[in-house]
């Protein structure tokens, strides 16, 4: 294994900065979508892998595009005119041993599940098309699964991630409230609510504004007047829920927001933000992987990022994958388990061919408490990323079949 630096970070913790800036998409956004159904894919074509031969092969499900469709909305219900297109793409193995693997059909079965799990007003039949443009792998990278010397295999790339524990007020809160506008509960109450959730927080010292956007859908809505007393209600709901969080962070900031900010009176459904199915993949707006919420649901703009997206990548040797959320659970121990930390980063730097367990460098950056001396905690620190890297194969495995979010 490469060199394990320890030292001390530069900047303050997060909620002591000035200014942050955070963000959160919710499960029906576009973007959340193909992540989602992409590392679903992956899952499902790991565990086939798994039940066949008892490996998983090479695959990387990691490039995907969700196509807009094309919607007519109406008040009382209105319709799919053009159904929205999800595009698979990247590699995959077809073949082992002359046996074939359905790949084009684990691929689809996957999104039309992951979509009437999580998508109420979606049907996978009538409202999305699919085109399956997986290939098989390039040489040099299926060889890579060739090459076991042990359960260990090698990177499949150079590549570097980075995570980072804990969250701060703004991250957790971001995340914390789309959980709930999209939880069964809140969902039950409020049936008109679309899954297509963002939220954007700024914060400026302790004031806090929140944007939020959150489509109703119009077979509930019967006019402009009805559209808006229901705004009224999950207004009050939002609001109600900021009070609850911040009594229990016990965190003083001066937290407004706004739901739906480009609505209008007067202007009928053009003044309003409804949705047909939901989601604005149905009409207004299309999704990519990578574009959406890092591994640990957020998308942070003032912290160190990596330019890997997780979703859909291989979890045996795709280091853009293990390594992204690695580095968050690395982050995680770390702060839970040594004492007088604030704020803790981690970098893993892979070299492709060379075993994912051994990374060409793990640097870690530590915010500590004032009187923590940073060469006294560092071989405890050492001591958690080398137990962590020792059951990286283990790591992987949780990773195949899906006990890691990548969204």
């Amino acid at each position: 294994m490469g060199e394990i630096v320890v030292k001390r970070a530069a900047n303050l913790p997060m909620d002591e900065q000035p200014v942050e800036i955070v963000e959160r998409k919710g499960k029906g956004h576009p973007d959340t979508i193909c992540d989602s159904i992409m590392d679903r894919v992956s899952i499902e074509l790991s565990k086939e892998y798994l039940k066949r031969y008892g490996r998983i092969f090479h695959h990387n499900i990691d490039k995907g595009l969700l196509a807009a469709g094309k919607a007519k909305v109406s008040f009382g219900g209105g319709e799919i005119v053009q159904p929205m297109l999800l595009v698979f793409g990247d590699r995959a193995t077809f073949k082992v041993n002359g046996d074939e693997i359905p790949v084009g059909e684990i691929a689809v079965d996957s999104a039309k599940k992951w979509i009437r799990e999580n998508l109420r007003f979606v049907d996978p039949e009538k409202h999305v098309k699919y085109q399956v443009e997986i290939k098989e792998g390039a040489a040099a990278l299926v060889d890579i699964f060739k090459r076991r010397s042990s359960e260990v295999l090698g990177a499949n790339d150079t590549s570097a991630s980075v995570g980072y524990a804990p969250m701060s007020s703004s991250e957790k809160l971001v995340f914390n409230l789309e959980n709930w506008l999209n939880s069964p509960q809140f969902k039950k109450q409020f049936p008109e609510t679309g899954e297509d959730i963002k939220i954007m927080c700024s914060r400026i010292k302790n004031k806090v504004a929140l944007t939020i956007a959150m489509p109703l859908i119009d077979r509930y809505i019967s006019d402009e007047d009805a559209y808006f007393k229901r705004k009224r209600e999950v207004t009050n709901e939002i609001e109600n829920f900021i009070k609850e969080f911040k009594a229990g962070e016990e965190w003083d900031a001066e937290i407004e927001f706004s739901l739906n900010t480009l609505d209008e009176k007067g202007r009928g459904i053009s003044g309003l933000y409804l949705t047909v199915t939901g989601t604005s993949a149905e009409d207004g707006d299309s999704g990519q992987v990578g574009r959406g919420n890092m591994v640990n649901g957020v998308i942070p703009l003032n912290r160190p990022t990596g330019s890997e997206a997780a979703a859909g990548k291989n979890p045996v040797s795709h280091v853009g994958k293990i390594y992204n959320i690695l580095t968050f659970r690395m982050a995680g121990e770390i702060y839970k388990k040594v004492s007088g930390i604030r704020e803790v980063y981690v970098w893993l730097l892979s070299q492709i061919g060379v075993p994912i367990n051994k990374p060409k460098l793990v640097a870690v950056e530590i915010v500590p408490m004032q009187s923590v001396n940073v060469e006294s905690i560092s071989p405890i620190i050492r001591n958690i990323i080398e137990e962590e890297l020792s059951t990286i194969d283990k790591f992987c495995m949780d990773l195949a079949v899906g006990k890691y979010k990548v969204c």
